[in-house]
């Protein structure tokens, strides 16, 4: 293609901390290397009118390093080219019209932020011809080709306190708390907060749980005195045998909904063992606030390396944490997929040493 001079922004699929640094930085290495920035709002929905894109500047994007959430808004709700797009001359192909509206926005190439499925309609893009290069962004962790993404940091940051909080209150009443943390079908928010919080169980997607086996941990620790138990269970945790937890089933393009594995679980512990047991769900006050420094320096380091990208001419890319590199990563080679927490990884076995229980 010829030379890029002006390049797009958008941000796709849930909110996660650092989204706004990744923006801020995008735009400032944009302009500082003599191009032109434009912010499309709502994910690619905002390419479907030809008004919508605007002028990003450096006053645009002045404070927002530290803010959470998205200036650009964002949308979530599945796979748009499932079913045409509909305008005042009939229905669209949605990939189409996003195209034709680039083009008429004069806008040379796109950075997209977000998670598998923002990354995934980008691959289709580009497969349609469009320029564009992904920023992987997940609080879950769950990205493949990236060892981060940003927003991990700040949700285990969170989570962390929260169970901070709640062993005061579990040895005063000498209850069982459990706390049920976001992940889908990956354990790294469960794993990294439980170990860094002093849980007692960490019960994880990747390892159907016993409720006995928890149970009896909750036994042990009566016995030697200890009188209360803190349980970490990530939302996409099963019993063996059992079947996830599901809030809303999977219906058309949008995907099933998680939750309720906290108050079935404090159920089942209250009567196997006669303690009182107490859920938090921390929800989504893991995805909100401000995001931590390691987050914005993530987020900052994605988004110029992006620009960079482009300036080079490689469409199709993902930026990637390859520690203490950032590098790009094909993606084809990344859609589709989940990381999930290895059987034999560094951290799970480090939580074994120190006795927390898995429910296995």
């Amino acid at each position: 293609m010829d030379k890029v001079h002006r390049i797009g922004v958008l941000t796709g699929g849930g909110d996660a901390p650092g989204l706004n640094a990744v923006i801020r930085a995008v735009v400032k290495s944009a302009i500082n290397r003599g191009l032109e920035c434009y912010g499309i709002p709502d994910s690619f929905d905002g390419l479907i009118e030809v008004d919508r894109p605007f002028p990003l500047t450096h006053k645009d994007v002045t404070g927002i390093l530290r803010m959470g959430g998205t200036i650009l808004g964002t949308v979530n709700r599945g796979d748009p080219f499932l079913k045409p797009f509909m305008t005042s001359d009939g229905p669209k192909d949605y990939g189409d019209r996003c195209i034709e509206i680039l083009e008429k926005t004069g806008i040379d190439a796109v950075v997209a932020i977000g998670g598998d499925g923002t990354l995934s309609l980008s691959q289709h893009f580009y497969q349609l011809g469009m320029p564009i290069v992904g920023v992987p962004k997940t609080i879950d962790n769950d990205i493949v080709g990236t060892v981060n993404c940003f927003g991990f940091d700040t949700a285990t940051s969170f989570a962390t306190e929260a169970i901070d909080r709640l062993h005061s209150t579990a040895a005063a009443h000498r209850r069982i708390m459990v706390v049920e943390v976001m992940g889908r079908y990956a354990g790294w928010i469960a794993l990294h907060a439980g170990l860094g919080g002093g849980a007692d169980v960490i019960l994880i997607p990747e390892i159907p749980y016993d409720v006995e086996k928890v149970a009896e941990r909750v036994r042990a620790r009566d016995e030697f005195g200890a009188k209360f138990t803190i349980v970490v269970v990530a939302e996409g945790a099963k019993p063996k045998g059992g079947q996830r937890s599901i809030v809303k089933a999977a219906a058309g393009e949008y995907v099933e909904r998680l939750g309720g594995v906290g108050h079935k679980l404090a159920h089942d512990l209250e009567a196997l063992t006669g303690k009182e047991a107490r859920t938090v769900v921390l929800g989504h006050l893991q995805r909100g606030g401000s995001p931590t420094s390691y987050d914005r320096v993530l987020a900052t380091r994605f988004g110029a390396r992006a620009v960079d990208l482009i300036m080079r001419g490689q469409f199709g890319k993902m930026v990637a944490s390859h520690p203490p590199d950032i590098v790009p990563v094909s993606l084809s080679e990344v859609v589709g997929k989940t990381k999930t927490v290895p059987e034999h990884h560094d951290i799970l076995l480090t939580a074994r040493s120190v006795g927390i229980s898995f429910g296995d």
